[in-house]
This record gives structure tokens, C-alpha cells and sequence, in this order.
């Protein structure tokens, strides 16, 4: 990814890049999706369109996909009708301050489940779902 033009890389380009371990979510809309991580986690967004986008967050990505864009691979037919979506799945959004992140969640269209606390593992941390029910953790390191 780095050195890469996020607006303007082809997609052959950029799937050859991908290394590690990748996010990919399936959404309703695409643009409520994003807008909702650049707003209450400060993610940047890039190449929006109706069927794709892709956030980044501290030199990682998570690429969003509409659900028609998966419409023949076998996940499309286990997606829920109605929310919440990902149970099970709790994605860490380290670096970034979960109360200023919870203040601006519900605002957002988000569901603080988990209000900011600090936790024995070193880290204050909270858990906000995304209108479709993603589960979101923004997470700063306690003092040492």
C-alpha cells in the first residue's frame, strides 16, 4: 500500500498488493458505511462509490463492499435480512480515543455497547455498533 495512489490504482493492481491479513465488509450502503467510520473513528475513505470504498486507519485498510458486488460467492446467501451483521467478529481500531469516539457514535447513527473503560490488559477501550451492527473498538493504550 504504500507509495499507492488508493483513488486512482486499478484494482488488478491493487489486489496483487494485498498482504497479511485483510477486512472486508459487507455493507447495505456502501457510503453510510464509510461515512460512519470517518466520522466517529476518523478513518480516511477512498474511492467511494455505490458498490466499494476503502478505509484506512494507521497504514491498514478495511475495503467495504456492497452486498450485490458479492452476489456469487457463497457469503452473500448467509447475510442477514436485518442487522446486526458480524456477531462474533470485534474489529480493533487501536490509536484511536474511544470516548471522544463514543461521543460522537450515537450522533452518527452508531450503539455504544460497551461505554469507554479502562481494562486490565492496558488498554481503554470501548464497543460501538455500526448501524448494520459491525462492532467497532477504538482502543488507546493506558499509561505504563
Amino acid at each position: 500500500m504504500a507509495g499507492m495512489d488508493l483513488e486512482t490504482v486499478t484494482p488488478e493492481t491493487f489486489g496483487r498488493s494485498l498482504r497479511g491479513v485483510g477486512v472486508n465488509l459487507l455493507t447495505r450502503d456502501v457510503a453510510a458505511l464509510a461515512r460512519f467510520l470517518e466520522t466517529v473513528f476518523g478513518l480516511s475513505v477512498h474511492r467511494l462509490s455505490a458498490d466499494f470504498a476503502i478505509a484506512t486507519h494507521d497504514g491498514m485498510l478495511i475495503q467495504i463492499h456492497a452486498d450485490a458486488t458479492y452476489a456469487g460467492h457463497p457469503l452473500h446467501d448467509l447475510l442477514p435480512e436485518t442487522p446486526p451483521r458480524g456477531a462474533g467478529v470485534q474489529l480493533y481500531l487501536f490509536g484511536i480515543d474511544p470516548d471522544a469516539a463514543t461521543d460522537r457514535a450515537g450522533a452518527a447513527g452508531g450503539v455504544v455497547i460497551e461505554p469507554a473503560r479502562d481494562k486490565p490488559h492496558g488498554l481503554r477501550e470501548a464497543t460501538i455498533l455500526a448501524p448494520e451492527g459491525q462492532a467497532f473498538s477504538p482502543a488507546i493504550a493506558l499509561p505504563g
